[in-house]
C-alpha cells in the first residue's frame, strides 16, 4: 500500500479510542487500559452496549454478502472502517467475488498499521489514513484511484460512524457529498447510534466527548438518521434497528436492555 505515514508513536494510549473501544467490545485485542475503562464506564449507563456492537458487526456482514451476492456490487469504500476483525468487507466480498476490491477509510494510525499488515498481499484491497469528512481526499487518493472504477456502481458504508461527526460538520451533508460523487445504481450503506431517551443521548455524547478529546458527534434520534436517506430508495426492510435486517440468524446476541441502538439501512442511488 501506499501511504506510508504509520509511525508508532503517534499512537495515544493514553486516551481512548473509538476504534480501539469497539475492538474491545467485539473481543478484540488491540487496545489499551484508557479504552478498557472507558469502555467499562460506558457499560454502567449503556449496559446493552457489548451486544449492540456485536450486532452491528453482524450487520456489515449481511449487508456487504447481500450486496455482493444478490445486487452484484463488485467496489465497496468502507469509512471509518475500524480496526481489522473476522470476516472484514474484503473477505466477505471476495468469497462472492474474488475480484472485488475494497477501500478502507480511517483516520486512526492504528487502524492503518494493522490494516496494512493484514492486507499486504491483497492487492484488490487498501487501507488508507484519512478523515472520514474528506471525501476529495478520499475520493482522489492514489489507492482509490487504483482500486475504484467511479463509473460503475460502488457501495460506500457509515456503518457506525456518523455518530463520530459533530451537528457542526453536517453528516447529512456528507452522506449526500458522496452520493452525488456515485454513479446511479451505487448503493449507500448507514446506521448509526440512536436513543429515544434524551438522558441517554445527553450521557453518552457528553461522555464520549470528554473520553476520546474531542473525537465524537452526537447519539441522534431515529428521525435524524431518517433523514440522511432523503431522496434514496430504501431497500426493503426499510430503515430497522440493524440485528433484524434481513436477519438469517437467531444465534446474534439479544440486547438486553433498548437504551440505544444501532438504526438505519442501505438504499440504492436512482
Amino acid at each position: 500500500m501506499a501511504d506510508k505515514s504509520w509511525r508508532p508513536d503517534a499512537i495515544d494510549t493514553k486516551v481512548p479510542s473509538v476504534a480501539r473501544m469497539y475492538d474491545y467490545f467485539l473481543g478484540g485485542e488491540d487496545n489499551y487500559q484508557s479504552d478498557r475503562e472507558a469502555c467499562a464506564e460506558l457499560l454502567r449507563e449503556v449496559p446493552s452496549t457489548a451486544e449492540l456492537a456485536v450486532n452491528n458487526r453482524h450487520f456489515l456482514r449481511r449487508v456487504v454478502r447481500v450486496l455482493a451476492s444478490e445486487y452484484g456490487i463488485r467496489q465497496f469504500v468502507d469509512h471509518g472502517s475500524g480496526l481489522p476483525t473476522r470476516d472484514n468487507v474484503h473477505q466477505v466480498a471476495q468469497a462472492a467475488d474474488p475480484a472485488s476490491r475494497v477501500v478502507y477509510v480511517d483516520n486512526d494510525p492504528i487502524v492503518l498499521a494493522h490494516g496494512r499488515a493484514l492486507l499486504e498481499e491483497n492487492d484488490r484491497t487498501a487501507v488508507i489514513q484519512a478523515d472520514m469528512r474528506d471525501t476529495d481526499g478520499i475520493f482522489g487518493h492514489p489507492e482509490t484511484r487504483r482500486l475504484i472504477d467511479f463509473s460503475q456502481p460502488v457501495a460506500a458504508l457509515f456503518v457506525s460512524v456518523l455518530h463520530c461527526i459533530p451537528d457542526e460538520d453536517d453528516p447529512a451533508g456528507l452522506v449526500r457529498r458522496v452520493a452525488e460523487r456515485l454513479v446511479p445504481g451505487s448503493y449507500l450503506v448507514v446506521c448509526q447510534l440512536v436513543s429515544e431517551h434524551r438522558h441517554i443521548r445527553d450521557f453518552v455524547t457528553d461522555f464520549m466527548a470528554g473520553a476520546t478529546g474531542g473525537h465524537w458527534g452526537r447519539v441522534r434520534t431515529e428521525s435524524e438518521v431518517t433523514g440522511f436517506f432523503d431522496g434514496l430508495e430504501i431497500l426493503p426492510p426499510g430503515l430497522v434497528e440493524v440485528s433484524t435486517w434481513r436477519k438469517d440468524t437467531d444465534l446474534a446476541p439479544r440486547q438486553q436492555t433498548d437504551e440505544w441502538i444501532e438504526w438505519g439501512g442501505v438504499a440504492r442511488l436512482p
